[in-house]
C-alpha cells in the first residue's frame, strides 16, 4: 500500500481577493477528505469553533474530520509536525497566509522542514479580477508574487465583464509564466484541482454531494460553477524510459498545474514502481516495491488549465520504450533519482543522488 507523503498548499493573496472565502468553500465540499488548516491571519472563517477559540496556538475540530490551528508563521514547522500525525489521518494541510504575507517565505519554509510525512503541494495566489488593476497600483510586489504561484485563482470573474476580464486573465497569465491561471466567482474552484479527494463509503464518485446542493448558488440565486481545469490520463503496460520521461517533465507546458501517479521504468529499476508528485515547478518520486501480483502499469493523471490534451498524450506516447533495442542503461535512472528524497531511494541507488527541488 502506497504511503505518500500528505500534500501541503499555500494559499496567498492580498486582502479582499477571496482567500477566505475559497478555504471555506475546500472545507465545505471536504466530504470524506480531512484537511488540516493552518490560518496565522485568522479572520472570517466560517467556523464557529474557531470563532470562539481563535487564538494563536490553539488547535479545533471541525466537526467533518477536518481541523484548524491559528499560528503564527515562525511556529509553522511545530504544526506540520502536529498535523502530520499518522493517527489524525489527515489528507492535505492548506496554509492560509496573511493578506500582508510574504508567501515566498511560507513557501520556503514549508520546502526548508525536515518533514518527511509532508511535501509541498503548491502556491495557489488568488487575484480580484473587479480590483486587480487598483490591487497592482496599491501593492506593487503583485507581479513578483505571481511570477511565484503555481496556481492563480482570477476569483470574482462574475463581476467583471467579458472583454475586461480577458484582459485580466492575459495580464495575469503574463505575469505568473508556466503557472495554471483558472476563473472563479465565490471562491468555488474544484477541490481536484489542489488534492485528491476522498469520497465517503457509499457516494457514487461524481454524485452531487449536500453541500454542492446548499451551496451551488449564493444568496441572490446565482449559479457559480466550479472554475474549469481539464484533465488528461494515461494508462500503458509499455514501461517509459527515464531520460525521455525526465525531458518530458522538465519541458512541461505552461497552465499543467499537476501530475500524479506511478511510472513503469522497466529495467532501470525492475523492482520498483515510482510514485509521481508534480505541482507547478515542483517534483517528486518515491519509489516502492510493486505491489504483488498487480499488472505492472504506468498510470499518470494531468491536471491543468487550457493544456493541449492531444499533443500530451503524443509526447507521453513518445516517452515509452520502442523494443528491445531501447532499454535503458543503469545511468538513464539518474535524472529521476535527483527528484528522490534523500533516504527513499533504492538501495543500489543511495550514492548516486543528490535530491533537489525543480
Amino acid at each position: 500500500m502506497s504511503t505518500q507523503p500528505i500534500p501541503v498548499v499555500v494559499l496567498a493573496g492580498f486582502l479582499g481577493a477571496g482567500k477566505t472565502t475559497l478555504l471555506n468553500h475546500l472545507l465545505r465540499s471536504a466530504r470524506g477528505t480531512r484537511i488540516g488548516v493552518m490560518v496565522n491571519d485568522f479572520g472570517d472563517i466560517g467556523i464557529d469553533a474557531m470563532t470562539v477559540a481563535g487564538q494563536v496556538g490553539s488547535t479545533v475540530s471541525l466537526g467533518n474530520g477536518c481541523l484548524c490551528c491559528a499560528v503564527d508563521a515562525s511556529e509553522l514547522d511545530t504544526y506540520l509536525e502536529v498535523l502530520t500525525r499518522p493517527e489524525l489521518r489527515l489528507d492535505v494541510i492548506v496554509i492560509e497566509a496573511s493578506g500582508l504575507a510574504e508567501p515566498q517565505e511560507l513557501v520556503r519554509m514549508v520546502l526548508a522542514s525536515e518533514n518527511r510525512r509532508a511535501v509541498y503541494g503548491g502556491l495557489v495566489e488568488v487575484v480580484d479580477a473587479a480590483e486587480f488593476d487598483a490591487t497592482r497600483e496599491r501593492h506593487p510586489e503583485t507581479d513578483r508574487h505571481l511570477a511565484l504561484a503555481d496556481l492563480v485563482v482570477v476569483n470574482k470573474a462574475d463581476r467583471v465583464a467579458g472583454e475586461a476580464l480577458r484582459e485580466v486573465r492575459a495580464t495575469v497569465a503574463a505575469l505568473a509564466g508556466r503557472a495554471a491561471v483558472v476563473e472563479a466567482a465565490h471562491g468555488r474552484i474544484d477541490p481536484e484541482l489542489l488534492f485528491d479527494r476522498v469520497v465517503p463509503e457509499g457516494e457514487i464518485t461524481g454524485q452531487m454531494s449536500i453541500e454542492d446542493i446548499l451551496y451551488g448558488e449564493d444568496a441572490e440565486g446565482h449559479a457559480h460553477p466550479h472554475a474549469a481545469y481539464d484533465t488528461v490520463s494515461l494508462a500503458t503496460a509499455v514501461p517509459l524510459h527515464p531520460r525521455r520521461l525526465m525531458a518530458f517533465l522538465d519541458s512541461r507546458p505552461e497552465g499543467l498545474y499537476r501530475i500524479k501517479g506511478f511510472v513503469d521504468l522497466g529495467a532501470a529499476d525492475p523492482e520498483n514502481r515510482y510514485a509521481v508528485h508534480a505541482v507547478g515547478r515542483f517534483l517528486r518520486f518515491y519509489p516502492e516495491p510493486w505491489p504483488a501480483g498487480g499488472e505492472r502499469l504506468s498510470q499518470l493523471v494531468l491536471i491543468g488549465s487550457g493544456v493541449d490534451a492531444a499533443a500530451l498524450r503524443k509526447e507521453l506516447a513518445a516517452c515509452e520504450q520502442d523494443g528491445p533495442g531501447d532499454v535503458p542503461d543503469e545511468r538513464a535512472l539518474w535524472g529521476v533519482l535527483r527528484y528522490v528524497p534523500r533516504g527513499e531511494e533504492p538501495p543500489e541507488a543511495e550514492d548516486e543522488t543528490e535530491g533537489g527541488e525543480d
